[in-house]
């Protein structure tokens, strides 16, 4: 017997459909400011992606997956969760949330390797266990049978756009000078 408050069916039904009821919405929000605080281990992070559809910035908490020391993020609702679709729609450019906003890239994963990341998520990550149903002790042909309804995305760094400040002292300088010798 576990001494946990929310029993694994009790988490499922705060999904059902695939959106996140009242309380699962209220959770979500907690959990995204704990995570982006860094208050939690490494692997918690808040997700930041503009909306599909409104282009509004959407906070997702979510729990990383390391295999071989790469990070990878699995949706613990599969193929059709929300983040996963604004992810998409935004090319991979997200922000990871912990302490600081790290620009990041997610690249998906194929399926045919997606198998031992799920495993591996299912074992660092115990809040998917309710929602992915595959035992995390299960053999690989289980992870491999649902990989296709499991997106994987590889977590890489972006490339920081710098910010050439020095450009506008320059542009401002010459438009002055432009302003006051050649009405001369």
């Amino acid at each position: 017997m576990t001494n946990r408050p929310f029993s694994a069916d009790r988490l499922r039904a705060m999904y059902a459909g695939g959106r996140g009821d009242a309380t699962a919405r209220r959770f979500s929000r907690l959990w995204a400011a704990v995570f982006g605080l860094g208050l939690m281990p490494r692997r918690w992070v808040t997700l930041e992606v503009p909306g599909r559809r409104s282009g509004k910035l959407t906070r997702f908490p979510l729990g990383m997956a390391d295999l071989s020391g790469q990070w990878y993020l699995v949706p613990m609702l599969g193929e059709g969760c929300n983040w996963v679709r604004n992810v998409r729609a935004a090319d991979g450019r997200v922000i990871l949330r912990r302490r600081r906003a790290v620009p990041c890239r997610l690249t998906e994963v194929p399926v045919a390797d997606r198998a031992p990341i799920i495993r591996s998520y299912l074992r660092q990550v115990p809040g998917a266990r309710p929602h992915i149903p595959v035992d995390r002790h299960a053999p690989m042909a289980d992870f491999e049978a649902i990989a296709p309804r499991y997106p994987v995305f590889l977590v890489s760094s972006a490339p920081v756009r710098r910010r050439h400040w020095w450009r506008w002292i320059i542009v401002t300088a010459a438009a002055l000078v432009a302003v006051i010798i050649l009405p001369g």
